[in-house]
């Protein structure tokens, strides 16, 4: 009777302590899904780009057009370009706006020494252009897929075109032409690191057209002309960037 007894208290004292035990015990909850850092690319940044340029060339004077075309003579040019820019990006969420600005030293140059040989215009002077130089001040926007971002650009554009207009008879008219105009165009960048980019680019150039006068002929003779000048010129570069946070995703 006695263990019958004793035996019925102990199972009641264990039933009673046991969640007294059970409530000191360190309780486990999931640990969140670690998701690899996403990229920002909002930040300071400068960097350095080279490439390549095609320009196009229409020349009209009194004489007109020739045959249904919309110029008196028309050629091409074509050279590198190298160059520095410096911007700012903001971005929330996928969405990315910016301001950029760059210098760039051009070798782009022709002329339509082949046509006036071959007769296709009905002018004798040979006309000859050389961007020297370029820089823009353009907003950017775009969308980023974590390190990779696609772009637009577009905006104010300057330069310095040497242009040269030879008579085999009257001599050389040799003058520089401060051109200004509009650029636009696109691209996409890769963060290869949390501070460096690599990027390609394309941009197309439609500047003012310039006109030499006359009193009534120009200082070698001929007649008072007007060029357009259009350039499309694709780039690759490097940008660093400064600041710009690599945020977790949970």
């Amino acid at each position: 009777m006695k263990r019958i007894l004793l035996t019925t208290v102990s199972l009641g004292v264990l039933g009673l302590l046991s969640p007294a035990y059970g409530a000191d015990l360190p309780t486990y909850s999931k640990a969140p899904v670690y998701s690899a850092p996403v990229y920002d690319w909002s930040g300071f940044y400068f960097g350095v780009f080279g490439g390549g340029g095609y320009g196009n060339h229409n020349v009209n004077d009194a004489f007109g057009n020739t045959g249904a075309a919309n110029f008196t003579a028309n050629y091409s040019s074509t050279g590198g370009v190298a160059g520095g820019e410096a911007g700012y990006n903001w971005q929330s969420g996928n969405y990315m706006v910016g301001l950029e600005g760059d210098v760039f030293w051009s070798g782009i140059k022709g002329n339509d020494a082949s046509g006036v040989a071959a007769g296709a215009f009905p002018i004798l002077a040979v006309d000859q252009d050389n961007m020297r130089w370029g820089g823009t001040v353009r907003a950017r926007s775009g969308f980023t897929v974590d390190r990779w971002l696609m772009f637009f650009t577009g905006g104010y554009a300057f330069g310095d075109i040497a242009h040269t207009n030879t008579d085999p008879a009257l001599g050389v008219d040799r003058f520089t032409v401060h051109a200004n105009g509009l650029t636009a165009g696109a691209g996409f960048a890769y963060a290869i690191t949390n501070n460096v980019s690599g990027k390609f680019e394309y941009r197309y150039y439609n500047f003012n057209g310039y006109n030499r006068p006359g009193t009534p002929l120009t200082i070698n003779g001929q007649l008072p002309y007007t060029t357009e000048t259009t350039y499309s010129v694709v780039t690759i570069g490097l940008d660093f960037k400064f600041g710009g946070p690599v945020v977790a995703k949970y």
